[in-house]
């Protein structure tokens, strides 16, 4: 099962950009959980940006992909600690994993921001997050008639088993 975990956590007063990164990741869900642990994963939020920026800039698609030993490297952790955490990620689409053949015909496997932008990317978020709500939305509809249902079919069974 794979869990969306939002939170409502706000920026402080005049935040710089990394502290925005941090704050965004963490409403998101993309921090780690555990007390302690290493909180330094917005650091890729803004680096995926900045290479998807040079990459649209300079016209060369293969510079905006990260590969998991470049996330690790950037947040000290070990790469499989990484893939534990891209699971997150890739839940709400802030970014997709990608391969491509470089210009020395070398295949590049990484992942990459979801957009050319953040707002791009957020976007994506937003449509999953929504459908998730509306999935939402048609179970509580569904458990209102169902405890309609079950409440009718308990009172018929109450009548007939008093009529005896």
């Amino acid at each position: 099962m794979k869990k969306i975990m939002l939170s409502n956590v706000e920026p402080e007063f005049n935040a710089d950009s990394d502290s925005l990164a941090k704050v965004i990741s963490t409403r998101l869900g993309l921090l780690p959980r555990k007390k302690g642990a290493n909180n330094n994963m917005h650091k890729i939020l803004l680096e995926l940006y900045e290479r998807m920026k040079n990459s649209t800039r300079e016209k060369m698609p293969e510079n905006s992909i990260m590969t998991v030993e470049e996330m690790a490297t950037l947040v000290n952790i070990t790469k499989q600690t990484m893939y534990e955490y891209l699971d997150r990620w890739l839940t709400i689409e802030i970014i997709i994993k990608v391969s491509f053949v470089g210009r020395d015909s070398k295949i590049i496997r990484g992942y990459r921001l979801n957009g050319s932008t953040l707002e791009d990317a957020f976007t994506k978020v937003k449509a999953i997050i929504n459908n998730n709500i509306k999935e939402t939305e048609k179970y509580i509809i569904e458990l209102q008639k169902q405890l309609k249902n079950e409440k009718i079919r308990n009172t018929i069974a109450r009548k007939k088993e008093n009529q005896f």
